[in-house]
């Protein structure tokens, strides 16, 4: 990929800003409910790590932090159990240096307009003694190093490490055609599966690397990603919903308002890998031990926050949580004009389909070696 493509896929990967009823901030329950079933590894990585010299101030990255409810909960977990822990231990608790990553078209100003509540909430959940803590944003794409060497002493990533820094090479020089779907179903060719699967590995593979730059050795890295339980990677716990999104673009092909050679040049930089594949990569890196890894699945509905709706309703939470996930990326290529017919249709495909398929992430907490 040219390297202008490359910077404008970094653009275009982000979340739907604001805290209006489309946003992020407003329809991430599945990422919220992914976080919370996380907290026990996340705990466990924690407390692992107080059991080592604490230097007077530590540092914590949360990398794709995006911007919403979300954007703190896992960052503060991390504070809260080292300060409790340090107290309980009759140590004197550290300062804290907290730094949230993602890529700079991210909400950072709604972040940082939520910080007076965060460090008040903090202060009244740990007492006024808490701190201190710095908070402070670093936009980039964590496929480059972003921090100096031997800096971070927790790396926190959630929801993220699926996206990749850009669509398969071989699919953007048309060596590979994907006609009438924008990521990997039932009908791709082999070529095509090894074309993502190769991208992901070198992603993943460069990714390790970097962090392991950063981070201090004995340092703890806590990831969750969307993965699939199947060696198959075209099975339907990974591409029915993209199947049914590229079905509602299919549809407006039909109706004229989208060219069919833009849909077929439109290719989402996305991967869910096989949890197996995961371990190979994290073991061919070699800088990090795994400590733990745990499937995590949530079910079909989880967009509704757990509400029991009918499937009409619960096909409405699921289009606006896809909205608010993907209209940056697509907006930027079909036309902002598009957005409101597109996923009125993709709601309801979803409510005429009977399908269902649960969510599956991958939860994996390593240390740093020496």
């Amino acid at each position: 990929m040219k390297k202008k493509e490359s910077m404008g896929v970094q653009q275009v990967i982000c979340m739907k800003g604001g805290v209006g009823e489309g946003s992020y901030a407003r329809n991430s329950k599945s990422q919220a409910a992914l976080l919370s079933k996380s907290m026990p590894l996340l705990e466990q990585a924690v407390l692992d790590l107080c059991c080592t010299t604490l230097p007077e101030s530590v540092a914590i990255a949360d990398l794709g932090c995006s911007s919403g409810p979300n954007t703190f909960f896992a960052v503060s977990e991390i504070m809260t159990i080292i300060y409790r822990r340090c107290r309980q231990l009759g140590r004197s608790p550290p300062g804290f240096w907290v730094f949230l990553n993602d890529l700079p078209g991210n909400d950072f100003n709604a972040v940082f307009k939520s910080l007076p509540t965060f460090h008040e909430k903090m202060k009244e959940e740990n007492g006024q003694e808490f701190g201190p803590c710095h908070v402070a944003a670093v936009p980039g794409s964590f496929y480059h190093k972003l921090f100096p060497s031997r800096r971070l002493h927790f790396v926190h990533s959630s929801c993220s490490l699926h996206w990749l820094s850009q669509v398969p090479p071989e699919l953007l020089n048309k060596q590979i055609t994907n006609k009438g779907k924008i990521y990997l179903s039932k009908t791709s060719s082999p070529a095509l599966i090894d074309a993502y699967a190769s991208q992901f590995q070198r992603d993943f593979s460069l990714f390790l690397k970097l962090r392991s730059e950063e981070t201090v050795p004995g340092g703890r890295m806590v990831l969750s990603l969307m993965a699939r339980r199947t060696p198959d990677p075209v099975s339907d716990e990974s591409c029915l919903l993209w199947d049914l999104l590229a079905q509602a673009l299919q549809g407006l092909v039909s109706e004229g308002l989208i060219a069919e050679e833009k849909l077929d040049s439109y290719n989402a930089p996305y991967y869910q890998p096989y949890t197996e594949d995961l371990e190979t990569g994290i073991e061919n890196d070699g800088s990090f031990s795994i400590n733990g890894l745990e499937i995590m699945v949530l079910p079909w509905d989880s967009a509704s926050g757990g509400q029991n709706y009918d499937r009409p309703t619960t096909a409405q939470k699921i289009a606006k949580s896809m909205k608010a996930v993907q209209e940056p990326m697509l907006a930027s290529h079909f036309g902002a004009e598009i957005m409101d017919p597109l996923f009125k249709r993709l709601m309801e495909i979803i409510a005429a389909d009977t399908r269902e398929v649960e969510h599956v992430s991958v939860l994996v907490s390593m240390t740093r070696k020496a």
